[in-house]
């Protein structure tokens, strides 16, 4: 498929059914069909999990990081050749190996890639990545389901 590079807001909205405040992917800058997508989430203080995650000194939750590689892997679902159904909806479905190796803090780019593993009809297994800079910050792998 054939995709013209960075994905916004404005186009991952047409892609998955996310939205404000709960979209965690900015921007999609590299997509390899049927191997891998890298995205961006800006962390930005004002998002709304800072007022209480944590007063004072405000911490990414690890599991939006994992919300944001599962959309990030949605997208991916949706844009690969003979993908995820357009009727479907592509839902979290489990995550192994999950590690979280640095704290996120707002100021920072968060650069996400989700790399396919396997697939079989409706279902999709992928390994996720997250850094900052050029440190790794969260690492797992993570399933999605196609529902009706």
């Amino acid at each position: 498929m054939n995709i013209e590079l960075p994905l916004n807001v404005p186009e991952i909205e047409k892609i998955i059914p996310h939205r404000y405040p709960f979209m965690f992917i900015d921007q999609v800058v590299e997509f390899v069909d049927g191997e891998r997508i890298v995205g961006i989430k800006n962390i930005t203080a004002n998002e709304p999990q800072f007022t209480g995650h944590f007063p004072g000194r405000p911490v990414m939750p690890g599991v939006l990081m994992l919300e944001a590689l599962a959309q990030l892997g949605a997208i991916f679902a949706r844009l690969c050749t003979g993908g995820a159904h357009p009727d479907k909806l592509i839902v979290f479905s489990g995550a192994d190996e999950v590690r979280f190796r640095r704290v996120v803090t707002p100021g920072v780019q968060l650069r996400l890639q989700m790399a396919l593993e396997r697939r079989r009809t409706g279902h999709w297994r992928m390994r996720g990545t997250g850094w900052v800079g050029s440190d790794t910050v969260c690492e797992a792998m993570l399933m999605a389901t196609e529902i009706s």
